[in-house]
């Protein structure tokens, strides 16, 4: 038999479809987590908050599998896992659909005024004109990440006339490589971020990244907040050197309340929200979990691995 530690939120989903050499522990808080971590060989100790996570997998010594939903795990102390050999499958992927099309949405909301058409109806007020007349059509997208999320977001784009220009680390293929983005970022209409958080991407866009882009230019950050540098994006924005920031990560999260972002009329805060607005989140990741145990019990690799050393 195996022991795997799995949350409550996922038993409905998976325990009727356990294999009979899993013997599943069951728990619904931290502290019964974290009583249970030293006998996981599989574990699943996802958590609203990263804290608890952390603890838990750090007191999970003999965990050989550790799964989540989260895509993420950056937090985690991944050393740590690499040291006790723990192999990672992360939620790349799950919320990929729901995101692309969160992309899709805030874009069209920006070019055509959306949120001005919304507080009018709010007002009972009959606008006359539209508050909004960006079209998509023609303009061009530099990506940034072409894993699960980007690969989804440029056919979505492309659909609507937009050349869309990814960056790859190899470069090629109709792509800018790591050192030839920079020298083009002012070329493009859009820059949308969709890429780990890693120590190289770590405030990759900061003042001379914002100063070389168009005034009419748009950046959509749809990875982590640290890969922008925030107290620069505010200063573009205020100056409008750059035409919007539609940001559904920020740095912190939650943004505090009296943070300078909030009351940006060219800023669009989705509060993390596009990878939670779908209804299939769970279904997909316990499927997902039954699949990768048979390929376990198999021998087989599961799927998809993160890379510790890279951190994705």
């Amino acid at each position: 038999m195996t022991t795997a530690v799995l949350s409550t939120l996922i038993r409905p989903l998976v325990e009727p479809r356990l294999p009979d050499w899993v013997e599943p522990l069951w728990f619904m808080s931290k502290d019964q987590a974290l009583e249970l971590a030293p006998r996981a060989e599989i574990g699943w100790f996802d958590f609203n908050e990263p804290s608890p996570m952390c603890e838990v997998v750090t007191a999970a010594t003999n965990l050989k599998w550790l799964n989540s939903i989260y895509a993420g795990l950056d937090f985690l102390p991944l050393d740590l896992l690499e040291e006790r050999g723990t192999i990672v499958t992360n939620g790349a992927g799950i919320n990929a659909i729901t995101i692309a099309e969160y992309v899709v949405m805030l874009m069209l909301t920006h070019a055509k005024g959306y949120r001005e058409v919304v507080r009018a109806q709010d007002r009972h007020e009959w606008l006359l004109d539209s508050p909004g007349k960006r079209e998509l059509h023609g303009e061009r997208v530099l990506l940034f990440g072409l894993g699960a999320i980007g690969s989804l977001v440029k056919p979505r784009l492309e659909a609507f006339g937009m050349e869309v220009v990814p960056v790859r680390r190899s470069g090629g293929e109709g792509a800018l490589g790591p050192d030839e983005w920079r020298g083009q970022i002012g070329t493009f209409d859009w820059v949308i971020l969709a890429l780990p958080s890693t120590p190289e991407t770590h405030h990759m866009i900061g003042a001379d990244e914002l100063a070389a882009m168009k005034s009419t230019a748009v950046l959509a950050n749809f990875a982590r907040g640290d890969v922008v540098d925030q107290a620069a994006l505010v200063e573009a924005l205020e100056a409008k050197s750059i035409e919007a920031a539609l940001l559904d990560v920020t740095e912190p999260e939650p943004l505090p309340t009296d943070h300078p972002l909030w009351s940006l009329d060219n800023a669009q805060i989705a509060m993390h929200l596009s990878g939670r607005a779908q209804t299939k989140m769970f279904q997909r990741s316990a499927d997902r979990f039954i699949e990768n145990l048979g390929k376990w019990h198999a021998g087989e690799p599961v799927e998809p691995q993160m890379d510790l050393a890279l951190g994705y």
